[in-house]
């Protein structure tokens, strides 16, 4: 794997004992200097994938000050952590936190999981100004930490609305100068979703323009590429130009394959990425570790009938003769795509204007009106949840096979695709209370698929080196100690499809720039969470 040229070196090890203790004799306990905090006797897992150690870990202020034998240095507080890891907060680099943390600041959903970075703004959707949404954060104050990229679905709307149609040689300079001022205010890059309205009316060039201005400043592009079903590998190859044209690292963002007659394809679309970074373009991906993705009821909808928002959507469902191609090409997605073959596999998770509905499939509520859960009977029930408001919705539309393939490509990072959720709101995904949790108990636990070592790696240092964060993700001196500890044979994900609100367990510690917001299992109610930011130089910062 190569390196981001914003990574650090992998950090020294100690090859011998004697050594450790030397290290740790010099950089405090004979100097007289105390630690913070000393976690004792842990396994370290330092991010770089490599093999783990025992050390004792310390902490001065928000750094690690040494790695070694502490047994006789002073410190503030000396945790036990025998028997347990030791490793990087995990980093959600796909994260729609930006709904829920300024409401729920502790983010104990994430806490529980180890994760003390959160990247939002993705899929194309993001707040603008980057640099108001950030300031509103710090002063709120939170127990992880948060970045942003900027969305080219909001900056195209800010610019043309929800027209379909190619931008003008002004209104594309304008979209420019939108994303300049997002990457000076700190956006770790460009984050598309060109398969949403707005983004997808952009033809590609329009998106390699504004890569390139996120390229300047040292950002990365990050897309909900255009198809994700029958014409996945289309659309991978899009996303993979976006990154060579635009001059500038390209991910596929929760990478999968939607639609029983696509499944097995994740071989040909990492033949694609493989091939690509071959020829020096620096191709990652992101993927969450579930067979159900989820969203809004309109991603059934054809983009065409999505133009203008919802009021000339509804015009166009009362027009018989649009109506019928809205419902035909709903009822193909049903079979093809998200719907996974059957209505039964829709599931809703929020509906403001029912709550009764949530946790239903479009499949009950047709067998509750002695209607046979068809796609016919599907198309048309959807386009009347529509007119009353829609939903967002659990759709079950991938194979097992697909996800553990992407999962163990080398190129693969972990993510959640979900943000800071509070229990009895909804019934949402489970992956916003169990992704980081699942990974470590059924994919590293029970299948085998990685060791813990790389799981750590896809978790933490990989989607951190992706940011361009420069002293955040690995373990070692000097680095920022955002720090979980976790028991590797107690970890457990607890929340379930139709059953998602609880948190997981096995997680006993986690630090925040040397701070402790997770203790002993419980949350501790500080919030020392920085907003996070990329500097010009494209290095990140950290804004106190």
């Amino acid at each position: 794997m190569s390196q981001s040229p914003h990574a650090r070196a992998t950090p020294r090890t100690f090859p011998l004992p004697a050594a450790a203790a030397l290290v740790a004799a010099l950089a405090a306990g004979c100097a007289g200097e105390p630690y913070d905090i000393v976690l004792s006797g842990g396994e370290i897992y330092d991010g770089s994938g490599g093999e783990p150690r025992t050390a004792d870990l310390g902490i001065r202020g928000d750094r690690i000050a040494a790695l070694g034998d502490l047994s006789g240095a002073d410190a503030g507080i000396r945790v036990d952590v025998s028997g347990l890891a030791v490793a990087p907060g995990f980093v959600d680099i796909h994260s729609h936190a930006v709904r829920g943390v300024l409401r729920h600041p502790l983010a104990e959903n994430y806490l529980h999981q180890g994760v003390t970075t959160a990247l939002g703004g993705p899929d194309g959707g993001s707040p603008l100004p980057i640099g108001a949404w950030l300031d509103a954060f710090e002063a709120e104050g939170s127990a992880i930490n948060m970045g942003l990229t900027v969305g080219h679905g909001t900056v195209r709307r800010e610019v043309l609305g929800l027209e379909d149609r190619a931008p003008t040689d002004e209104e594309l300079d304008a979209m420019r100068v939108l994303v300049e001022q997002a990457m000076q205010d700190g956006a770790f890059g460009l984050s598309t979703g060109l398969k949403y309205v707005p983004g997808a009316f952009a033809e590609t060039e329009e998106v390699i323009e504004l890569a390139k201005v996120a390229g300047r400043y040292g950002g990365f592009h990050v897309s909900h590429m255009r198809e994700e079903g029958l014409e996945l590998l289309e659309a991978v190859l899009e996303t993979i130009r976006i990154g060579e044209e635009g001059g500038l690292p390209t991910q596929i963002t929760h990478h999968k394959v939607v639609g029983a007659p696509m499944w097995g394809q994740s071989t040909e679309s990492l033949r694609l990425v493989d091939e690509a970074v071959a020829r020096g373009v620096d191709v990652t991906i992101d993927q969450y570790p579930y067979t159900a993705s989820s969203t809004g009821l309109t991603i059934l909808f054809p983009a065409w009938s999505l133009e203008g928002g919802g009021e000339a959507l509804a015009e166009r469902m009362a027009d018989p003769e649009a109506r019928a191609r809205i419902r035909e090409a709903i009822a193909a997605n049903l079979r093809d795509d998200r719907g996974g073959g059957s209505p039964d596999n829709v599931v809703i998770a929020r509906c403001e204007w029912d709550r009764s509905l949530e946790g239903k499939s479009l499949g009950d509520i047709l067998r509750e009106r002695g209607l046979e859960s068809n796609l016919d009977n599907g198309a048309d029930l959807a386009l009347e949840l529509q007119a009353q408001g829609g939903f967002g919705g659990v759709f079950h539309a991938m194979h097992e096979d697909d996800v553990r393939r992407i999962m163990a490509h080398p190129r693969t990072m972990i993510a959640s695709d979900g943000g800071v959720v509070a229990p009895g709101e909804g019934v949402p995904h489970p992956r916003n209370y169990g992704t980081f949790a699942r990974v470590i108990s059924l994919y590293v636990r029970e299948a085998g698929l990685f060791s813990l070592s790389e799981a750590v790696r896809k978790m933490g240092a990989f989607p951190a080196e992706r940011m361009g964060l420069e002293d955040r993700g690995r373990i070692a001196e000097d680095w920022v100690a955002d720090l979980t500890v976790f028991d590797p044979e107690g970890v457990e994900e607890h929340a379930e499809f139709g059953d998602p609100h609880h948190y997981a367990t096995g997680t006993h510690h986690v630090l925040v720039s040397g701070e402790f917001v997770l203790r002993d299992g419980e949350v501790t109610g500080a919030r020392p969470g920085k907003a996070l930011r990329l500097n010009r130089q494209g290095a990140a910062s950290s804004e106190e």
